[in-house]
């Protein structure tokens, strides 16, 4: 039985398939000679992240698929109604990158609050000849602790920025329409642990209330979530975080409010353009930038190649 691994898979999932009998397939198979490539080798499941798109044509095309998998949270590359309807069990990993994506959030946070993006730029440049003048220009850092972090979006990854979030002494409002009320479970090191409920609030409060913003949301498809007039209401010198989906804020709008000062700094693991983000944004010096890395530490890789040889087994071994 043959996997298709096609954005790749950790080696703890090959092993684990591996295990059970499955042949694990990770060479990178361009997406127009994906249909051809998955009938010729007979592949039963196929694996993705973000890169493969997974549509009407290739599950048309493809009829030995009976799995398609995302290692991941969202499936907005995958045309998952119509590969159920099909008779195709799609899966993914909704819990396994949660804590790295939330990390990831506040690396971006620290990072703009102390002019990380900056300064890291800089430093190696003109540190030598320049030292005074650039300790000068970051001396008005901030902190985190005692601000408002508005989360929009309050799955999984919402739930644990707020954890970490409580954890670092911050205030936590949050907007969701599809959750009223969070319980978030903060664990300290010897076994205590505090429970805190989050009522969810309309977006236009988080947004007018908030010191920093951060996204979780899908993937848009009536325009932007966050643009001119959502900047509009927030605080002045406020800081935005988007580790969800490119397109989810105007960029334009971004920018301009970046320029304007209203927005202090921004920090972005996700672009309208992937993969060739705007020169106009990944040169600005308020912006933190990571290349979609949310859920790419180690830890995640490991959790989302075991949770998907699990489903993987447990559903062909029924069959």
């Amino acid at each position: 039985m043959k996997v298709l691994a096609n954005d790749g898979l950790d080696q703890s999932g090959i092993d684990a398939l591996a295990e059970k009998g499955f042949e694990v397939i990770t060479t990178k198979v361009p997406q127009e000679f994906l249909v051809d490539y998955i009938n010729e080798h007979k592949i039963r499941a196929l694996l993705v992240r973000s890169a493969t798109q997974v549509r009407k044509d290739i599950i048309d095309g493809c009829p030995s698929i009976e799995i398609i998998g995302r290692g991941g949270v969202g499936m907005d590359n995958i045309d998952v109604d119509y590969a159920r309807e099909k008779g195709i069990h799609v899966i993914n990993t909704p819990s396994a990158s949660s804590e790295s994506v939330a990390e990831l959030v506040f690396a971006h946070l620290f990072s703009g609050a102390r002019f990380l993006q900056d300064s890291n730029r800089k430093m190696p440049l003109v540190g030598d000849t320049e030292f005074a003048a650039l300790k000068k220009a970051y001396t008005a850092g901030i902190e985190l602790r005692g601000k408002t972090i508005g989360i929009v979006g309050m799955g999984r990854i919402g739930q644990e920025v707020a954890r970490i979030a409580l954890g670092l002494g911050m205030r936590v409002v949050a907007a969701d329409n599809n959750v009223g009320r969070a319980s978030i479970k903060v664990k300290f090191y010897n076994n205590q642990f505090i429970n805190v409920d989050i009522e969810t609030e309309p977006l236009q409060d988080v947004l007018k209330h908030s010191d920093f913003i951060t996204l979780h949301v899908p993937a848009q498809k009536d325009g932007y979530m966050i643009g001119k007039n959502e900047f509009d209401i927030m605080k002045d010198g406020v800081a935005i975080v988007n580790c969800s989906r490119g397109g989810v804020i105007d960029e334009t709008a971004l920018i301009a409010a970046l320029d304007s000062g209203k927005v202090k700094f921004a920090g972005l693991d996700v672009f309208i353009n992937e993969p060739t983000p705007s020169k106009e944004i990944l040169n600005h010096s308020k912006i933190s930038l990571t290349p979609h890395t949310g859920a790419s530490t180690l830890e995640a890789q490991d959790r989302i190649g075991l949770s998907l040889a699990e489903q993987i087994s447990s559903i062909l071994q029924i069959q």
